[in-house]
């Protein structure tokens, strides 16, 4: 069982590390974690950490001056103030328990990270089941490119800032607000980004009415002065802030009504272009670098966020067209065979169908889609089974690898074979050379393969002869 978060808030967790010098980390080498403890060395602190293996985001604290421990031993706190964790952590983790067991001051990492933000005058928080890595890495790339140097946190590589995360001035702080566990609740956003509400996470939300209710918290913390920027194209988003919809910018494509909307939209190749209307004027016309009609939602929630930090159209038309996405966000890695080979995140059904129904449109007359999917936790694989199956018949080939357990053991019994019955003509597979071998054998020129899931599937294409 994971560790529940801390809510000390900003405020207490200054006076908890005011004589605190050095701070250990558990799970450094985790995407976001990894950025908390960068910003804390830049912040003057000694900082330590540990994770289960060696990564280029370890090797990269290593070099800025932080002590990596690649196993979990509570003799690697010893010479540390005070510690962050992550909640993915069990509750028996020697760190933890000899931090509680010496009186350290113990701090989840969201409630740490509502605390580094704190300075920052406009702190930007991106929400949503799906998209979030996404479109903060768009707001990022406008806001750089128009000179507003943000520091960003964020749950994705992107290659503009080398890495997931960027420290900047203390005027913008953007980041990924994440839901899980509500974390979210635990940030201090001023300006709160909804990009859509569905079931997920479901080993912790329980119903659509508890999602909801977080959601709504997460939007209230921007009190008085603050921004709330939303979905007005999806139902569970409104239903969600009703109660402070006179506060809410919406964006949407279908509704008329929208703040922010897309017109005129047209596509070629699976990339899409239209016109920003923001409060009944045209803003501009943009045409996409990145495929997938999904992306005109992030694209106008960019355009929102960038309005409100004072970005012109042209700021935020160069911006939004300059964005080729994020590491793992459709990434392409090279040539099988002829065909193109893609590496991408998405792990939930609706994120697995827009991908697919995108890459389908950019595969050459004659070519066919391929989808080798690894499903992240039995608990998201149970519950929405048949919404996965059907998300997953997009594509014309679909290989299902072991699922991806992360926190959890196998106590539903759900296994590769059950999950590809329930689609037709579906492989289960084992391992990861086991799915590049069919790849291998069944791929030709002018099909288009992706590589799929927020496991370790990624292992799948070391085992393929990729060519650029």
């Amino acid at each position: 069982m994971s560790v529940a978060n801390t809510h000390f808030g900003a405020n207490r967790i200054k006076e908890m590390l005011s004589n605190c010098h050095s701070i250990f980390f558990i799970g450094i080498g985790g995407i976001n974690m990894s950025s908390l403890a960068h910003a804390t060395l830049l912040d003057g602190k000694r900082v330590g950490g540990s994770d289960r293996a060696r990564s280029a985001l370890t090797e990269r604290l290593s070099e800025a001056g932080a002590e990596v421990f690649y196993s979990h031993d509570e003799a690697n706190l010893r010479s540390y103030d005070a510690l962050v964790y992550t909640v993915a952590i069990s509750e028996d983790n020697p760190e933890y328990l000899a931090a509680i067991r010496d009186g350290k001051p113990c701090i989840s990492r969201a409630d740490y990270m509502g605390y580094l933000m704190s300075d920052y005058r406009r702190r930007i928080g991106i929400s949503g089941m799906h998209g979030k890595s996404t479109c903060t890495s768009m707001c990022a790339l406008t806001l750089m490119r128009a000179g507003a140097d943000p520091t960003v946190m964020s749950g994705a590589v992107l290659s503009e800032m080398d890495g997931a995360y960027r420290i900047g001035a203390k005027e913008n702080f953007l980041f990924e607000a994440c839901e899980y566990m509500d974390s979210f609740l635990d940030f201090n956003p001023n300006i709160a980004v909804v990009l859509n509400i569905e079931m997920d996470h479901v080993d912790y939300f329980h119903s659509m009415e508890q999602i909801k209710h977080s959601y709504r918290s997460f939007a209230s913390i921007t009190g008085e002065g603050g921004r709330v920027i939303a979905n007005g194209d999806d139902e569970n988003v409104i239903e969600a802030l009703e109660e402070i919809a006179p506060e809410v910018i919406y964006f949407g494509i279908n509704s008329k009504s929208a703040d922010i909307r897309a017109d005129n939209i047209s596509s070629q190749g699976g990339r899409y272009a239209f016109d920003i209307v923001a409060y009944g004027d045209k803003l501009c016309r943009v045409h996409m670098s990145v495929s997938g009609y999904h992306n005109i939602y992030n694209s106008l929630a960019t355009a929102a966020v960038a309005l409100e930090c004072g970005l012109s159209d042209k700021e935020i038309k160069n911006g939004l067209e300059a964005f080729g996405g994020a590491a793992r966000r459709m990434e392409y890695k090279g040539k099988q065979n002829g065909a193109r080979v893609y590496d991408d995140y998405a792990h939930h059904p609706t994120e697995i169908r827009a991908t697919l129904e995108g890459a389908k449109q950019t595969v050459e007359k004659g070519g066919r889609l391929f989808c080798v999917f690894q499903s992240h936790t039995y608990s998201r694989t149970a519950a929405l089974l048949d919404e996965f199956a059907e998300a997953l018949s997009v594509a014309d080939r679909a290989i299902i690898c072991d699922i991806y357990a992360a926190r959890e053991t196998n106590t539903l019994g759900i296994t590769p074979e059950l999950f590809a019955s329930k689609i037709e003509g579906a492989t289960a597979c084992h391992g990861f050379s086991e799915p590049a071998e069919i790849l291998k054998r069944e791929l030709r020129e002018g099909d288009v393969a992706i590589i799929m899931g927020a496991g370790d599937v990624w292992h799948v294409l070391e085992h393929l002869e990729l060519k650029k």
